[in-house]
């Protein structure tokens, strides 16, 4: 007991010591929990400035948010089918920076092969948002699934349908048939602060109603994954299971919806990144009231502001959106942008990393008004304009970029999607949807991955179309199929 209580009474010197004051412990009424309050130390110098008190600081109490809102989240299992490959062999994906930054925390089902189909089962979270049945949970966990299945915490079943899902915010809205449900209450997530306390309830490896705690690390994340969602991330445990599930604040409101996480393992290491809610009933309403989602479209490529290019452009500090090419005819174009400049400011809001550029106009709709404030030569411009719509655009490209693969080589190729990126672990390369011609006398397949055409990597259909151009005889078509990566020869016709 004496070397006990002397470790404790060391331990306790030190803290004083290092941190220049004592930590005394009280209690709050409101949750009758431990507070921390700064004092000064007994040694203080005469004359030296008194320290400035630290805030009250409550240890929450989650039990009475679970008790209320537990109900209103949902266990969501799913059973569907696949064409796509199963690319987890892939070890040159595997040195990729980004290929354990982004793990989908969905009960993973197996992937097909080959481009046969192979049946697919998952688990997700999702909850509840209004009481006639409307569920919202990640786009994800119901991706590919032909039955989707909600429980409640009561043990009741709903078979329920998928109203609406869209990949690029990874939002699905659900309906089951049912009167009388628990709701969760709904917040802003425009009024998350750092360093509060957050909750999650979900489902990890199907343990239903499972509630983990932590705090907001960060707020406005812009993540390398073509999503243009401004992420909260926390330190909050998930795992897989958890996808679709919500964070509440302490007010017992959902402030966003659990989505993805960094991880080397496939668990929980700390990073874990929540869609807001804001960008999640903007979905919602979307989808109950057309079926369909739209996004705005600026039409521009954006990098990063280095010190460096500050330096050269004259700016006071490496912040902003550096434009680096303009669509011709777009949204960008007919405001006047032009590569060089630099995005400082879209609607008044500040833009810091070039990722703030995105996600701002990810949370706008086509039509929106918009006002950059531009640094060019040394010089503020204020541009304003329209923003357009991100769907008419994509509908075009791929109309394009089909027409242009079928020409010689009879395939019908398409991007990956983010999703599809995350889950495969690759960086580039195209989907072949459909194989025909040259190709598919070849051996090419349905589900297949181009990755290169004669040794160059390819990461979009004007590259291939510009390769296969330069070639006279054949081409070799580097394929991901599986596990395997193959080279084939196409002969041209």
């Amino acid at each position: 007991m004496r070397n006990t209580t002397t470790m404790f009474l060391a331990l306790a010197t030190a803290g004083v010591t290092g941190a220049g004051a004592a930590i005394a412990i009280q209690h709050s009424q409101a949750f009758a929990a431990p507070q921390a309050v700064i004092t000064a130390p007994a040694n203080a110098a005469q004359g030296a400035p008194a320290p400035v008190p630290a805030p009250m600081i409550s240890l929450p109490d989650f039990s009475v948010i679970a008790s209320r809102n537990g109900p209103a989240v949902v266990n969501i299992s799913t059973v569907g089918s696949t064409k796509e490959a199963n690319f987890r062999g892939d070890a040159d994906a595997e040195n990729d920076p980004f290929f354990e930054f982004f793990r989908r925390f969905q009960q993973p089902g197996q992937r097909g092969r080959g481009g046969a189909p192979t049946p697919t089962h998952g688990v997700g979270s999702g909850f509840i948002v209004s009481a006639d049945g409307i569920i919202l949970t990640n786009a994800h966990v119901v991706r590919d699934a032909n039955e989707v299945t909600v429980k409640l915490t009561d043990r009741r079943e709903f078979r329920a349908k998928v109203l609406g899902s869209d990949p690029k915010t990874d939002v699905a809205v659900l309906k089951i048939e049912a009167k009388n449900l628990p709701v969760v209450p709904l917040g802003r997530s425009t009024d998350v602060k750092v360093g509060e306390w957050v909750l999650a309830i979900g489902s990890p490896f199907g343990l239903e109603n499972t509630v983990t705690a932590g705090v907001v690390s960060a707020k406005g994340r812009s993540l390398p994954d073509d999503s243009n969602v401004p992420f909260i991330q926390t330190d909050v445990a998930i795992n897989p299971g958890n996808s679709g599930g919500p964070l509440f604040n302490t007010k017992g409101e959902v402030i966003g919806i659990n989505s993805q996480i960094y991880s080397q393992s496939g668990g929980y290491q700390g990073l874990s990144f929540s869609i807001p809610i804001d960008v999640a009933t903007r979905v919602r309403d979307q989808v109950v009231s057309t079926g369909k989602v739209v996004h705005a479209r600026l039409g521009v490529m954006v990098q990063e502001v280095n010190q460096g290019f500050a330096d050269s452009f004259d700016l006071e500090s490496p912040e902003g959106a550096l434009v680096s090419n303009v669509e011709r005819g777009g949204p960008a174009d007919k405001l006047g942008l032009k590569a060089g400049d630099v995005i400082r400011k879209m609607n008044g809001q500040k833009i810091v990393a070039s990722g703030d550029l995105p996600a701002m106009v990810g949370l706008a709709m086509p039509g929106d008004k918009v006002a950059l404030e531009v640094w060019r030569q040394g010089k503020t411009v204020t541009l304003e304009g329209k923003l357009g719509n991100a769907s008419e655009r994509n509908v075009a490209a791929l109309q394009n970029d089909e027409a242009a693969a079928k020409l010689r080589l009879g395939l019908s190729l398409r991007q990956l999607d983010p999703l599809e990126r995350r889950e495969s672990g690759l960086a580039s390369g195209l989907l072949i949807e459909d194989a025909g011609g040259a190709a598919a006398s070849a051996g090419v397949q349905p589900g297949d991955v181009l990755l290169s055409v004669n040794g160059r990597a390819v990461t979009s259909v004007n590259d291939v179309r510009d390769l296969v151009a330069k070639s006279t005889k054949s081409v070799a078509l580097l394929i991901q199929r599986g596990e395997d990566r193959i080279f084939i020869p196409v002969r041209l016709g």
